[in-house]
């Protein structure tokens, strides 16, 4: 459904983005950010269910200034690969990630001339989160399980627009403890939490969980029509 198009980042280097275009002209924009496994079939897919949505769907290559191409799926290998993309690339200087979001969500303004929202998962969803804290440009944010979001340090921070955040009530990764201190910290945050494991949105992992990511999806999809429509 989708294409790739090139970025021109800020600092000059070209980075890859997925694109998926509504049947009509959008009169949105959605940014999807990664995992730790790339812009693989299942981000595409994702880009793809909100082109289908109506929205103009952008999903840029955030592992690109590390390793081209990186496709990987969900066995043990791939995982270690994808956390050690992941290690890398958060040991790059911060803003350089930023601005590669930053430039998505500026040329989705420049197509679809509406607003834009942001959604991410694991990782991405951390750099969701940091997105609506730190960026410019967005209505609206959702990270799925992100990674990091609710520690002491992340938590911090303020999102500039409002926020929808799901998490999973039996992942290793993410206390609930920790997403509890941050529904504290963040009241204006619509926090949603699923009996499921980190990852149930994704059809391609053994810890989807159909009716959490059917759940979690319609949600997201309510609530950046009510934010970018």
């Amino acid at each position: 459904m989708g294409t790739f198009i090139q970025l021109d980042a800020a600092d000059g280097q070209s980075i890859p983005a997925y694109v998926a275009q509504a049947s009509t002209p959008a009169k949105a924009a959605v940014v999807v950010i990664q995992e730790i496994f790339g812009v693989n079939a299942h981000i595409r897919e994702v880009a793809d269910a909100y082109a289908k949505e109506g929205y103009l769907a952008i999903a840029p290559a955030m592992f690109h200034r590390l390793q081209a191409n990186v496709e990987l799926g969900y066995d043990e290998a791939d995982r270690n690969a994808g956390m050690a993309l992941k290690t890398a690339a958060e040991a790059l200087p911060a803003k350089v990630l930023l601005e590669d979001i930053q430039r998505a969500i500026d040329h989705a303004h420049q197509i679809c001339g509406g607003k834009v929202g942001v959604v991410g998962y694991c990782w991405g969803g951390l750099l969701t989160w940091r997105a609506a804290c730190l960026l410019s440009g967005l209505s609206a944010a959702a990270p799925y399980y992100g990674g990091g979001m609710t520690s002491e340090a992340e938590s911090a921070r303020e999102s500039k627009v409002p926020l929808m955040a799901h998490f999973a009530e039996e992942d290793k990764w993410i206390s609930m403890a920790s997403v509890n201190a941050f529904k504290l910290a963040h009241p204006k945050a619509v926090v949603h939490t699923y009996p499921a494991d980190h990852g149930f949105n994704c059809n391609h992992r053994s810890t989807w969980q159909a009716d959490a990511a059917a759940l979690a999806q319609q949600r997201t999809f309510d609530f950046f029509k009510a934010n970018l429509l």
